[in-house]
Formats: structure tokens, C-alpha cells, sequence
């Protein structure tokens, strides 16, 4: 029997738990949207959609990173007041 190896890219990380947390302490709406793209990830992944997969990915991150500066930006905001 011959089998076939399929060269697949690594799993790209899905920032659940980044998003959860930037949800919870930094900005909620930004947080939401973070969640909802990382909970994509895996289940692009699984249908073999890589390329969807690592944009998914890509744009958690992105809103994590949103998220996060504007919790900073509104805590800084909030000590100068």
C-alpha cells in the first residue's frame, strides 16, 4: 500500500486566550471581535483551509493588540484625571 504524505503548514496559534483575557481587562468590544476570529482558527484548520486559517489567526492577533492599546490608552486616561 502506498501513502501519501501531504506537507502541511504548522498550526498557526489561535490567540483564545490572549483574546479572552484582553476581553475581560483591557476593552470589551475590540476583546469580542478577538474571540470571535480565534475561535475560527481551529475549525479552518480542521476543514483544511490553511490559508483562511492563518488569516484568521493573523487578524485575532491584530485585535488583541487593539485591544490591549486601547485598555492602556483608557487607564492611562482614567490616572491623569
Amino acid at each position: 500500500m502506498n501513502e501519501q504524505q501531504y506537507n502541511t503548514p504548522p498550526k498557526p496559534d489561535n490567540y483564545l486566550a490572549w483574546s479572552i483575557l484582553v476581553t475581560i481587562f483591557c476593552c470589551l468590544p475590540f476583546g469580542i471581535v478577538a474571540i470571535v476570529k480565534s475561535s475560527q482558527v481551529d475549525s479552518l484548520w480542521t476543514t483544511g483551509n490553511y490559508d483562511a486559517a492563518r488569516k484568521a489567526a493573523d487578524e485575532a492577533q491584530t485585535w488583541c493588540i487593539v485591544s490591549a492599546v486601547c485598555g492602556a490608552l483608557t487607564g492611562v486616561a482614567f490616572a491623569l484625571l
